[in-house]
C-alpha cells in the first residue's frame, strides 16, 4: 500500500510534469497558477488510494486522478468570480490576477483539458469512469446554481442547504473515490460503498467550511474570514440561524442580508454576535460529527482488509481534523 505522503508525491510530480502550450500566455498562464498554488491534493489522492485499495497497482488511475484535480480547480476559478473572492490558497485569485474574462477562458480550457486526460483512462473502464465523471460535473453545475438561487431567497431550508453541498462539493469525492475504485477492479457494491463514504464526508467537510468561513483564522484558512456573511451567501450558519432566530433577533438579523452597502466589519460582527447568542456553532459542529459517523459506517461495508481501509481513514481524520 502506497502512504498518503506517497500517493501526494505522485500527483504533485505528474501534474508538474504535464506539458501545456506556451500560446496564447494569458489562456494557460493562468492554468498553470492554480494548479501551481497548492492545496491539499485530497481529490486526486482519494482516486489513487481507492484505486490502491483494490490493486497493487495504481499507474491505471493516475490519468483520471488528475482530470479530477483539474476538474476542481476549474471549478474554484469559477466559483471565485461569482464569489467575488480575491484570495485562494492565501493567493490572488485568477479574476483578480488577471482579469474576469481571462479567468472564465482559462476556466474553460481547464474543464476540457479535464476531459483530455480522462480519455487517457484504460478503454476498458471508460465508458463507468467517463459516467461518474458527467455525473458529478453536472452535479456541481446544479450544486452552484442552488447556492446562487439560495442568495435571493428569504429563507432556505436546512434539507434544501445539505442538498446543495451535497452536489456542489460533495459529490465530488464520491465521484473521485468510484473512479478509483472502478480502475482498482472494485466489485459494484464496494464501488458504491465507498462512493457513499466520499459523500457523506464531503458533506462534513464542506460544513466545516462553513464554520471556518466564520470562525477559522485567516492566516491558516487561506481566506478572508467572513466572506461569506459579506456576499450574502447562504450557509449552514445562516440556515440555522434564520431558523431558529425569533423577534428582534430574526429581523436584525435579516437586515444585516438587506441593507446596502453595510460597513463589512460591522456586518460580520453584528451576524457573528446573532450566531453566537443562538450557540449555532455548537449545532454545526454536532451536524458535523454525524455526517462524519455516517462516513465511517459506510467506509465500514467496502469489502477489503481493514489495513486497506487505513489509509482512507487516515485521509478522512486529515480532513475533519481542520480546526482553522
Amino acid at each position: 500500500m502506497y502512504s498518503i505522503q506517497e500517493l501526494s508525491d505522485i500527483i504533485d510530480k505528474s501534474l508538474n510534469q504535464l506539458e501545456l502550450p506556451q500560446q496564447p500566455e494569458r489562456l494557460y498562464q493562468p492554468i498553470k497558477y492554480i494548479l501551481s498554488t497548492g492545496g491539499k491534493r485530497i481529490r486526486p489522492v482519494l482516486t489513487l488510494a481507492a484505486c490502491n485499495a483494490f490493486s497493487t497497482t495504481i499507474d491505471n488511475a493516475i490519468y483520471p486522478a488528475l482530470a479530477v484535480e483539474v476538474f476542481h480547480n476549474f471549478t474554484l476559478i469559477h466559483d471565485d468570480i461569482m464569489d467575488n473572492a480575491d484570495m485562494r490558497r492565501n493567493k490572488q485569485t485568477v479574476h483578480v490576477k488577471w482579469d474576469s474574462n481571462v479567468a472564465i477562458l482559462s476556466g474553460d480550457a481547464m474543464s476540457i483539458y479535464a476531459y483530455q486526460l480522462l480519455q487517457k483512462v484504460n478503454p476498458s473502464h471508460l465508458p463507468n469512469v467517463l459516467s461518474v465523471f458527467n455525473s458529478f460535473a453536472m452535479g456541481i453545475c446544479e450544486g452552484q446554481q442552488m447556492d446562487m438561487d439560495f442568495e435571493s431567497k428569504s429563507f432556505v431550508a436546512q434539507e434544501e442547504y445539505i442538498r446543495m453541498i451535497e452536489l456542489k462539493t460533495s459529490i465530488l469525492l464520491e465521484g473521485a473515490l468510484k473512479i478509483g475504485a472502478i480502475i482498482g477492479g472494485a466489485s459494484n457494491a464496494d464501488v458504491t460503498n465507498i462512493g457513499d463514504f466520499g459523500r457523506n464526508i464531503g458533506i462534513a467537510f464542506q460544513l466545516q467550511d462553513d464554520l471556518l468561513d466564520t470562525y477559522g483564522d485567516v492566516s491558516v484558512f487561506g481566506k478572508k474570514i467572513g466572506g461569506d456573511i459579506v456576499a450574502n451567501k447562504k450557509t449552514i450558519l445562516t440556515v440555522m440561524a434564520m431558523s431558529h432566530a425569533k423577534g428582534q433577533d430574526l429581523e436584525l438579523l435579516n437586515s444585516y442580508f438587506k441593507l446596502p452597502n453595510m460597513d463589512p466589519v460591522k456586518k460580520v460582527e453584528g451576524v457573528t454576535d446573532i450566531y453566537n447568542k443562538l450557540n449555532v456553532k455548537q449545532h454545526v459542529e454536532e451536524i458535523i460529527k454525524g455526517y462524519h459517523q455516517k462516513a465511517i459506517a459506510h467506509l465500514a461495508k467496502v469489502n477489503i482488509a481493514p489495513e486497506k481501509k487505513a489509509i482512507l481513514e487516515e485521509l478522512t481524520e486529515r480532513l475533519m481534523a481542520r480546526k482553522n
